[in-house]
């Protein structure tokens, strides 16, 4: 299957910014029969998107910052998410020890009974009280932490998430143009006239979601005045080997106010993020700074037994969170909820721009965007329909089941490599899996897989699959690359 590449000569949404939220209301929008093209710069996910912490939570510190709406939302996201896309994310328990010269432990505990009732629990468990002479996270702390509690959230693949919203969207009639930058776009006979490296496109409404280069684009490119602003935070994270053996992630509290997340990554790795620090320049060349990686270093040593050092770092990523501009003080202090603010009078079309937001509420987020644009395009407000529907691949309920299923049909795949590719690709491994997968191009990335994410999932390059469509980046031997690089030059992609 290809997608087509042609756009019509005139659609009804054209969406700058193959990030989540561009992701998500290009997937929404086809689902209500729109004729939508989506433009990204760069590849899907490539910035904000794929340098989140990974997680699809509530957000237990914005409590503290009153974000009752936020949370509650994202907590009744967290379930809806985790049932339509059961390969991708999967519930992670929270270690969160009680350090008593910060936060109280009733207001601790005030704060875990809010998140688990908030909003409907389903699967996930309540949260509760551990003692570390009994847990087995007291192996891992050190000694003078001897109480704290546990909760729940979810894990989540974040690019792969923006790829199969994209894929969806596409799936039901969306244009994807990836590597395809937006030059500039002005409002003519009641339509958007862009011009993009594609080639012209006329569009009914724009949206722009474009992350951090929201502001800029409005500016350079639509040549408008923005009435909200983006305020631009960097987040880094780095991953070092495994610190701990337990499946659990822990919740670290620093003496600034901010937390820090310990979490089991890829098997062999664990993940220490994020920071909050006020950024200026190109996004696209965000990187982490000494200091970071030094801030984060002492985060799990002031906590854990085993103290780690910036040698221990094996990879680090950064992104920039274009939060809306609510002008508060300190970076940690700043919404995390998202503005959408639409423009539309006689003289401009509709347009849409997306001022923060989160990985969680995205599909919210889409939700609410196509409220707005439906009437302005003069189409009815239907249900909302994207809360029920598995992304692509995500069609079973148990993710355990599946494996066991996928296995029994596939006898001849290694088992790690079998729960790799399902929790990757869910039922959509099935359709490249088995004999004749072809040479394997390094770390158990074979020719049939290549080709499968070059021929449906905007693959082009090395760092796309090793990086984005995947993390075996971290796994795969020295020249991997190389032999991606070399097999992509002789298919020719589909889309």
């Amino acid at each position: 299957m290809s997608h087509s590449t042609t756009s019509p000569s005139i659609c009804d949404l054209l969406i700058v910014g193959g990030g989540i939220n561009g992701a998500a209301i290009a997937r929404d929008a086809a689902g209500r029969g729109l004729s939508v093209t989506l433009i990204e710069q760069h590849d899907l996910a490539q910035h904000t998107s794929s340098a989140s912490t990974k997680l699809i939570h509530g957000g237990l510190r914005y409590l503290e910052y009153y974000e009752f709406r936020l949370v509650r939302e994202a907590l009744i996201e967290r379930e809806t998410l985790l049932g339509i896309a059961p390969h991708i994310i999967w519930p992670l328990e929270f270690v969160l020890p009680h350090a008593r010269h910060l936060r109280p432990a009733w207001m601790i505990r005030m704060g875990l009974f809010l998140y688990d009732h908030l909003a409907r629990r389903k699967s996930l468990p309540a949260s509760r009280g551990i003692s570390f002479a009994t847990h087995q996270a007291g192996a891992v702390l050190r000694p003078e932490y001897r109480r704290g509690f546990t909760y729940a959230d979810c894990w989540v693949e974040d690019s792969r998430l923006v790829v199969l919203n994209a894929l969806d969207a596409a799936e039901r009639g969306a244009v994807i143009h990836t590597r395809c930058a937006l030059q500039a776009a002005r409002p003519e006979g009641g339509l958007w006239h862009a011009q993009t490296e594609a080639g012209p496109i006329t569009a009914r409404a724009l949206v722009n979601a474009t992350g951090p280069w929201v502001s800029e684009v409005l500016g350079a490119r639509l040549g408008r005045n923005a009435s909200a602003h983006a305020r631009l935070i960097k987040g880094s994270h780095i991953v070092t080997r495994r610190l701990y053996k337990g499946e659990n992630a822990f919740i670290l509290q620093n003496p600034d106010g901010r937390i820090v997340f310990v979490i089991p990554y890829e098997r062999d790795f664990s993940l220490i993020g994020t920071t909050d620090v006020p950024f200026s320049g190109d996004p696209a060349g965000v990187a982490i700074s000494a200091e970071e990686t030094g801030y984060l270093c002492e985060s799990v040593n002031r906590y854990f037994r085993a103290s780690i050092s910036p040698e221990d770092v094996v990879w680090s990523y950064a992104g920039v969170r274009p939060l809306f501009d609510d002008q508060a003080a300190d970076a940690k202090a700043v919404t995390r909820d998202y503005v959408l603010d639409l423009t539309h009078d006689e003289a401009t079309p509709p347009l849409l721009s997306v001022f923060g937001g989160k990985i969680t509420t995205s599909r919210k987020l889409a939700e609410h965007a196509l409220e707005k644009l439906l009437p302005v395009l003069g189409r009815p407000v239907c249900a909302s329909w994207t809360g029920g529907a598995p992304l692509p691949g995500g069609d079973f309920a148990d993710f355990s089941g599946y494996l066991a299923e996928f296995q029994k049909r596939f006898p001849t795949l290694e088992a790690r490599l079998a729960r790799r590719l399902v929790r990757a690709y869910g039922t959509r491994a099935e359709r490249f899996a088995g004999a004749g997968m072809g040479r394997d191009l390094g770390g158990g990335i074979t020719e049939a897989e290549a080709t499968y994410l070059a021929n449906h999932e905007w693959g082009r390059s090395a760092e796309d699959i090793l990086w984005r469509r995947s993390r075996m980046g971290l796994h795969v031997p020295a020249g991997t690359a190389e032999r991606l690089t070399a097999f992509l030059k002789e298919i020719p992609a589909a889309i």
